[in-house]
Parts: C-alpha cells; structure tokens; sequence
C-alpha cells in the first residue's frame, strides 16, 4: 500500500536536521501532493487560539485567498471548533463550505495536537468525487502525529 511506503518518508522529512520547520512542512506537502495522486492541493492551517482563527502555512497547489479562517468557518474552521476528522466526499454537498476552486470536488482535514490542543490542521483537496478512504485518514493521522513531534520538540529545547 502506498500510505505504508511513505511514512518512512515522512520521517525522514521531518527528522531532517539541516531544515527549519516551515521547509519540512513545505517538503512534506510536496511529497504526498507527488505520490498520492487524488491530492490536489496539501497545506496545514495553524491555530491562533487568542483571535479564534487559522493560518496559512506551507502547502503545495493553486494559491488561495484563504490565508485567515475563522473557527468554525468552512471545513478548517470546524475542525479547529470541533477537534474531529472531518471527510467530505462532495464538497458541493457542504452547507459551510469556503470554495477555493471550481475543480475541488472533496476535502479531507484532521487536526494536530501537542499536549491535547489543537494547534491546527493538514487539509488536503482533491479533484475527485469522494476519493479518500479510511486508509487516507489513518495515514494522515500518522502524519499529524509525526508533524506533532516537531512542535514538541521545538517547545523544549
């Protein structure tokens, strides 16, 4: 399975020494935009729990005008309200939907957490009607995971 041979990859991505965290991010969207072909555009929203809102930070695909979410606004927003999966088979099904692009057809976001708060997101789109399986999620909650250690490692040097 495809999801089994990148997490090696992540790791190593995310272990690199010689790259600050926003490079390993960015590599990191590269890598599964490369390898998994119904993910169109990947990139992490980061949590500013003072203003209630989320951050674009590294991704990978069409630029987008969504660079401040508010909590609970469109799929990100929800998730940084409700701290769940959120799958969306069809995004045109979606009554909280933000449109980013006419050619987005599902979405896919699952939260990072350090220390039990959701300090954000990786959110990926997909041309595709309803592509991504348990497999995505369970892969892109290994992802979460590992993006985590970053933050943690970072908080106690």
């Amino acid at each position: 399975m495809i999801f089994e041979a990148l997490k090696p990859k992540v790791q190593s991505i995310l272990n690199k020494e010689q790259a600050n965290r926003e490079d390993k991010l960015y590599q990191l969207c590269a890598l599964l935009n490369k390898e998994i072909p119904h993910y169109n555009w990947v990139g992490f929203y980061f949590a500013n729990h003072e203003n209630q809102t989320l951050h674009l930070g590294p991704y990978i695909g069409a630029p987008t005008d969504h660079t401040i979410i508010p909590f609970g606004k469109g799929i990100c927003g929800q998730v940084a309200v409700s701290n769940q999966n959120f799958v969306v088979p069809d995004v045109s099904a979606q009554d909280n939907y933000i449109a980013c692009s006419i050619t987005v057809k599902s979405e896919i976001v699952v939260p990072i957490f350090v220390d039990g708060i959701n300090i954000g997101q990786i959110d990926i789109d997909s041309h595709e009607i309803n592509p991504f399986t348990i497999g995505d999620e369970h892969f892109l909650e290994f992802v979460c995971v590992e993006v985590a250690k970053l933050f943690l490692l970072e908080s106690n040097l």
